[in-house]
């Protein structure tokens, strides 16, 4: 049975996820706050300094017997998970890239979507990481949710997606990012900021009371999994660590030392 699509989506500083609706933090203070309370529930002790400057651990556990055969399933357990304790942010995650020499790159890039298919992402593919996917059509992503010591890896095959589905996304977009898209060349050297913002007035005027059309630069790319690990944080540095690897049509998993 396949996943349903998952799409976070930004309105007026709340995130909206499935069936659920969560307040962003944006104060430091208050992503402490959650953290505390998510350990207190844990029946763990206040968060504090240490020798390591680390957290102490819940008592939380990853176990054979309790995941789920399909890592797209475990991840969208695992997501839930991250919506539901209000973390800032859940869909936030790493995307490292590298070049045809094998030089790496990485950056935070927002998760828009997942199914059984893979994990999609929107930008520019003008940019340095469109560049490199072009050349190097490999990529890892990383989601970390610390409050929840929980860190999921993706290895996996990066395509774009189809233009309709770029162009559905896009046409949901506010206006003001429907222009930056269009604005921002983006990765490329600029005179100064004024350069951007003289170009979004110029277009704004452009496009007043008109539909937008989305750019051929930009669009969406999905990484399709052909390796999926997720780590638990635990005491003792003993961490839980379950790898999914698909191998010949199926899911293999495998334990690996922490």
């Amino acid at each position: 049975m396949g996943i349903p699509e998952y799409e976070a989506k930004l309105y007026d500083g709340k995130i909206q996820g499935g069936n659920s609706l969560i307040s962003v933090h944006t104060e430091n203070s208050d992503q402490v706050s959650a953290a505390k309370e998510i350990y207190k529930r844990a029946g763990a002790e206040d968060i504090h300094s240490t020798g390591e400057a680390s957290a102490p651990h819940k008592a939380a556990e990853l176990s054979e017997k309790d995941i789920v055969k399909n890592p797209i399933a475990q991840f969208e357990k695992w997501f839930s998970d991250a919506v539901n304790a209000e973390i800032f942010e859940p869909n936030i995650m790493t995307l490292a890239t590298a070049d045809k020499s094998g030089r790496p790159n990485a950056r935070v890039v927002l998760l828009k979507g997942f199914d059984e298919n893979g994990f999609s992402f929107y930008t520019n593919y003008l940019s340095q990481k469109g560049k490199e996917i072009k050349k190097n059509p490999l990529a890892c992503l990383v989601f970390f949710w610390g409050e929840l010591e929980r860190q999921v890896r993706i290895e996996g095959k990066i395509e774009k997606l189809d233009k309709e589905t770029s162009e559905q996304y896009f046409n949901s977009r506010p206006v003001g990012s429907q222009i930056g898209a269009i604005a921002s060349p983006q990765s490329q050297v600029i005179a100064n900021r004024e350069v951007l913002e003289n170009k979004v007035e110029e277009l704004t005027k452009q496009y007043e009371g008109k539909a937008i059309q989305k750019p051929a630069h930009w669009g969406g790319y999905i990484v399709k999994p052909t390796v999926i690990e997720f780590w638990q944080g635990r005491s003792n540095r003993l961490h839980d660590r379950i790898k999914y690897t698909f191998v010949n049509g199926s899911w293999k998993i495998e334990r690996l030392a922490p």
